[in-house]
């Protein structure tokens, strides 16, 4: 058997009976690889078999995993951008980054791989803009591709008692799609990233305030409401 050959039999297609999600924001510094390394870590601890697929060339998913520890739950990385995308036999659970800039048609064809996707948006007046424009993209997207991916939206990076805060709650509420976590601009972020871990790996006690905050997010990923009837 050829390495081609053995590579096609011990890989599978991304297929409907896999968990597939996709975090995805046109703008760029949305914190969209935060949002899906702590998903990717997520799943990971919790006994699923994770791929993170990343979509961007400049590769930070795949950094974050480069530096994961040996015994943490294991993660298999894909160079998404450059690579077809073909999973382990065994992966039940994909995680998509996407970079930034995507237009429509980029757009239409991430959105054939997911049965969910997350639009994590910053609470500036600028990101704000952008999510509305980009937000308006998917959803035309889903429409006239006849998708039934299920679209959510999340406010990242959020400092408390800030007017912009309160911007950001109000567009995210005004929109017609879920609205499903605000997380809030915390240090606890960088301190897993920088040793290739997810909040959900650090000491839980000075973890919970975060992790609290991604309880409402899980519980919808977890649930029929975020996933296609036909998935």
């Amino acid at each position: 058997m050829s390495l081609l050959d053995f590579l096609k039999t011990a890989t599978k297609p991304l297929t409907s009976d896999v968990r597939s999600i996709l975090v995805v924001n046109s703008k760029g510094g949305s914190g969209k690889t935060t949002v899906a390394t702590n998903l990717a870590s997520y799943y990971a601890v919790h006994g699923a078999d994770v791929v993170l697929a990343d979509f961007d060339p400049q590769a930070s998913s795949l950094a974050w995993l480069s530096v994961r520890p040996e015994d943490r739950p294991r993660i298999r990385g894909l160079a998404a951008w450059k690579d077809p995308l073909r999973i382990p036999r065994q992966a039940d659970t994909v995680i998509m980054d996407a970079p930034a800039g995507v237009d429509e048609r980029q757009v239409a064809r991430l959105a054939r791989l997911a049965q969910t996707i997350l639009i994590p948006v910053l609470p500036s007046p600028l990101d704000i803009r952008a999510a509305a424009e980009f937000i308006e993209h998917v959803l035309r997207v889903r429409r006239t591709s006849g998708l039934a991916t299920k679209v959510a939206v999340l406010a990242n990076r959020v400092r408390d008692i800030t007017c912009i805060a309160d911007t950001l709650d109000d567009f995210l509420r005004g929109i017609d799609l879920p609205f499903v976590a605000t997380l809030r601009d915390s240090q606890h972020y960088i301190v897993a990233a920088e040793r290739g871990l997810g909040l959900f790996e650090l000491a839980p006690a000075a973890m919970t305030p975060d992790i609290e905050q991604w309880e409402p997010l899980m519980k919808w990923l977890q649930s029929k409401r975020s996933i296609p009837k036909a998935a």
